[in-house]
């Protein structure tokens, strides 16, 4: 099956997806504010031009850039033709996934809420997770184009489902960055061989995704933005705002907004998310190896 398949958004994640699908032999026509080097395709000039695309794909960083590119003024609700399937992979809140449902099926298109997970590396892979939102028509009609982009696709309930497990996957991931930090904090005061640790941490329990490719980018520092701390802020803020929709307490979730406020504050917003791991440390007033807080750097 090959379909032309317009793509909102080649930026850190958004790219590697869009290669993903032209290697599986989609032509991709691409609109982005930021170009970046790497695409193979035709870009439009705005998103209008993507209206003879059967399926269009968006990926972008918040809720603000949804309503403007996706449901605002010559967006792609408004100027998709009836038919056309939108996969909106932006992590946004579950109101926005549904408002743009609602919005999308009175213009005749049909739309999943398909954010994912694994980074900027899983993007490249094409071993990312995708949590997909909407009704079963709409899913199993997108299920072969998240296929190309994604190892693990599910369909996790109606719209604004795969916003909702989205959060819930984020509060694990801040919490299992923030513990992980602290669990350096502690190997690294000691005589233990850190690399030798670590290797038996992976063995038991504690093992997780985050500690396979976090803990070492913590310890050297590494804080080149795969996905940046200033989005998993706002999406821990998601989380919060969903937990208060459902008076549904989340203490520790409140705590970790608490840190990642104090990172954002520190000037780490563009650095990987990884850096997290770093801020246990610097409550207390100890650095990882003597390292100090990383430098703010642009995003590349």
């Amino acid at each position: 099956m090959s379909d032309r398949i317009g793509f909102v958004g080649l930026g850190v994640m958004g790219l590697p997806m869009a290669l993903n699908l032209q290697r599986a032999g989609h032509s991709v026509r691409g609109f982005t504010r930021s170009p970046r080097a790497g695409f193979r395709g035709e870009l439009a000039g705005s998103i209008s031009e993507l209206a003879g695309c059967a399926v269009v794909f968006s990926m972008l960083p918040d809720d603000a850039a949804v309503q403007d590119a996706v449901l605002g003024p010559n967006g792609i609700v408004q100027s998709a033709r009836p038919g056309t399937l939108l996969i909106d992979c932006s992590t946004v809140s579950p109101a926005t996934a549904r408002r743009t449902d609602s919005l999308a099926r009175e213009a005749g298109l049909l739309t999943v809420d398909a954010p994912v997970s694994g980074g900027e590396e899983g993007a490249i892979a094409g071993t990312l997770s995708a949590m997909v939102g909407g009704s079963v028509e709409a899913v199993e009609r997108a299920r072969p184009y998240l296929d190309a982009v994604a190892s693990t696709v599910t369909h996790v309930g109606p719209a604004g489902a795969g916003q909702l497990v989205k959060a819930a996957n984020q509060v694990m991931v801040a919490g299992n960055l923030l513990i992980l930090g602290e669990a350096l904090q502690l190997l690294s005061g000691s005589s233990v061989d850190t690399a030798a640790a670590l290797s038996a941490l992976r063995g038991g329990l504690a093992s997780s995704a985050v500690l396979d490719r976090k803990a070492e980018r913590i310890l050297a520092g590494e804080f080149a933005p795969g996905f940046r701390i200033r989005l998993q802020h706002k999406d821990i803020r998601i989380a919060l705002g969903v937990a208060e929709e459902l008076r549904t307490p989340l203490p520790l979730t409140a705590l970790a907004a608490q840190f990642l406020a104090g990172a954002m504050a520190a000037g780490l917003g563009e650095q990987d998310h990884a850096a997290l791991g770093l801020i246990p440390g610097l409550l207390s007033g100890n650095s990882l190896s003597g390292r100090s807080t990383p430098a703010s750097t642009p995003s590349s």
